[in-house]
């Protein structure tokens, strides 16, 4: 069974003509880390946000570790951690407040729920502001708090928005070095990322959208085998230069 699987998923917005996601599919094995990268406006959030459920399926079907998020959406949410782009969180509660509430959620036991909560704070130094309302943590601190959450449940699949942009070079490495512990228990990293270096060191296939539709799916073991190029090179000469 897949931790993702996208079937000829497609999408359109109330009063645009054309589909914004045009029957894209993919898997994501267990074990495994995937990104998927596209340009700004090639379809990545639109789709992050169909696997998660915040937007409606027009056409096709998302599974969750084979749960459909539109017919089992509970049992779906049960199996994925998310962290979006925005890291929206309940900015009137504590750090500490917060995390135990997603815990909650999650139903997730309070001897676990003390193991991971340690070990995360002190991974992501979020220690010294752990008890203090979250609507005064930087923007920084609102991402390694957003982090800590998408983990506390310890799912099958975490999804990560740009997990990299704001984060400190320390924290940014421990990030790196905590998804391939993830993915070494044999669970599994679905991600986008603009920083493409970083995405050829830490991912075993990617994905390449562009205008909604799937352009190549890379083995990146067998593309740094075989090529003489980069990732960043490969995708410039596929799809163009980001629009940053």
């Amino acid at each position: 069974m897949y931790q993702l699987e996208i079937k000829n998923l497609r999408k359109r917005y109330s009063g645009q003509k054309e589909d914004v996601l045009r029957g894209i599919s993919l898997i994501v094995k267990p074990g495994e880390v995937f990104g998927f990268l596209g340009k700004n406006g090639a379809g990545k959030s639109t789709t992050l946000k169909c696997i998660t459920g915040i937007l409606p399926i027009d056409f096709g079907s998302v599974k969750i570790c084979g749960h459909d998020i539109n017919s089992n959406p509970l049992e779906a949410k049960f199996h994925f951690g998310y962290v979006s782009d925005n890291h929206l969180t309940y900015e009137e509660m504590t750090g500490r407040e917060y995390l135990h509430f997603i815990a909650s959620v999650y139903r997730v036991s309070n001897k676990d729920f003390q193991e991971r909560f340690l070990n995360l704070i002190k991974l992501f130094e979020i220690e010294e502001a752990i008890d203090r309302f979250i609507r005064f943590y930087s923007l920084g601190m609102k991402q390694k708090i957003a982090i800590i959450a998408s983990l506390i449940h310890e799912a099958d699949l975490w999804i990560l928005d740009e997990p990299f942009s704001g984060l400190d070079v320390g924290v940014a490495f421990q990030l790196k070095k905590y998804i391939q512990e993830y993915k070494a228990k044999g669970k599994s990293v679905f991600l986008t990322s603009h920083n493409l270096d970083s995405v050829e060191k830490i991912c075993d296939r990617v994905a390449i959208i562009q205008e909604g539709i799937i352009k190549e799916v890379i083995d990146l073991h067998q593309f740094k085998l075989n090529s003489k190029i980069s990732l960043e090179e490969h995708f410039h000469s596929l799809v163009g230069a980001f629009d940053v």
